[in-house]
């Protein structure tokens, strides 16, 4: 994910070749040649729909009726109903949601930065906003996380992680993490928070707070997601996608995605770990090989969620979400990534144009 300003992105970055990209209004300055041997066009990938969002799509969040956008000109948060793949509701916030979206306790809750900034709480069922929190984010590219009676934020560069109580809308602990560290998910009772710039992933217990190990990964990391008994880090330093076992917390891989640079995204679903970053909009990485096995190279790209039986990811530039169906080829609701799984239009005609997609 990217942000309009680069005003904190340097600071969390804190290099001039992602400066000058932010400055040249989004551009990557660092090349990104993926993993030639497998890569196709993204063009070959047909969406079964399309949706307009704005003027931006950026931060989706998939809960369990719907899907979260977050856009811009004008800043709202958009949801969709995935039965109709129709935008039911718009709620207008004051500024850019700017550290990822998360769903807990009926409510979507959204960082804002800009001149005043923020976490809004949205009713879910009302799709109103339902509390303004006076806690600002640590600033772009951070994210938010939800356990099982907390909200989880970093507030500062500093490494303060803040607990909200969702009961009283208020700050119930400040911990400390590894200075430098922005962006947590919430699994299986523990949060998890990369350090950008100290190459590390921390391990906090969700329910008393207390750091339990803080594990070197690969250069930069940024957007992490859970799955497979694993956490999965996409690194921003060199382009990689570092695996840690949830259980032990030692590092179990790091995958070459030849994917640096700022912004992107990472995300978990049908048995495997998707990417996306502009020019390289798509990325599969199979757990069971820990390989890069098919990657989509093009315009498009930069935040991604699996939901539905479907990929959903945006075209950051043009304001646009696309839905990417996936054909569950397991038995029963479960998915196996060694046969065939295909992406294909929610109704085919005579024809159909059909993208091997796993």
């Amino acid at each position: 994910m990217i942000s309009n300003a680069p005003k904190f992105v340097v600071p969390l970055l804190g290099g001039l070749t992602i400066l000058l990209g932010q400055i040249s209004g989004c551009e990557r300055s660092v090349p990104r040649p993926g993993v030639k041997e497998v890569q196709v066009p993204y063009s070959s990938i047909k969406p079964s729909v399309t949706i307009n969002i704005g003027g931006t799509a950026d931060w989706v969040l998939v809960t369990g009726n719907a899907v979260w956008v977050a856009s811009s000109k004008p800043y709202d948060i958009v949801r969709i109903d995935p039965a109709t793949n129709k935008i039911v509701a718009r709620v207008s916030i004051s500024d850019e949601a700017c550290s990822g979206l998360a769903f807990g306790f009926d409510s979507v809750w959204v960082p804002i930065c800009g001149s005043k900034p923020a976490l809004v709480r949205i009713d879910a069922t009302k799709n109103t906003i339902r509390a303004v929190l006076p806690i600002a984010p640590a600033g772009e590219e951070g994210g938010i996380a939800a356990s099982d009676d907390s909200v989880w934020m970093v507030t500062d560069k500093r490494g303060t992680l803040v607990r909200v109580d969702p009961s009283t809308n208020s700050v119930r602990d400040r911990i400390h993490i590894p200075p430098g560290s922005f962006n947590p998910v919430f699994s299986d009772g523990t949060v998890w928070i990369t350090g950008v710039e100290m190459d590390v992933l921390t391990a906090m217990d969700a329910a008393s707070g207390k750091v339990l190990a803080s594990i070197p990964v690969g250069s930069k990391p940024r957007f992490l997601t859970a799955g497979a008994g694993s956490i999965w880090t996409l690194n921003q330093g060199d382009g990689s996608v570092s695996r840690v076992d949830e259980k032990s917390r030692k590092l179990m891989a790091t995958i070459q995605a030849g994917i640096p640079g700022a912004g992107g995204d990472i995300g978990y679903g049908a048995d495997s770990v998707w990417l996306t970053v502009f020019d390289v909009p798509l990325t599969r990485v199979q757990p069971t090989t820990n390989r890069v096995v098919k990657q989509w190279v093009g315009k498009g790209g930069d935040s991604l969620r699996f939901g539905f039986d479907s990929l959903w990811i945006t075209d950051y530039k043009k304001g646009l979400l696309s839905r990417i169906r996936l054909k569950n080829c397991g038995r029963g609701d479960e998915w196996s990534s060694s046969l065939r799984c295909h992406f294909l239009l929610d109704a085919p005609p005579a024809g159909q144009f059909v993208v091997e997609l796993m």
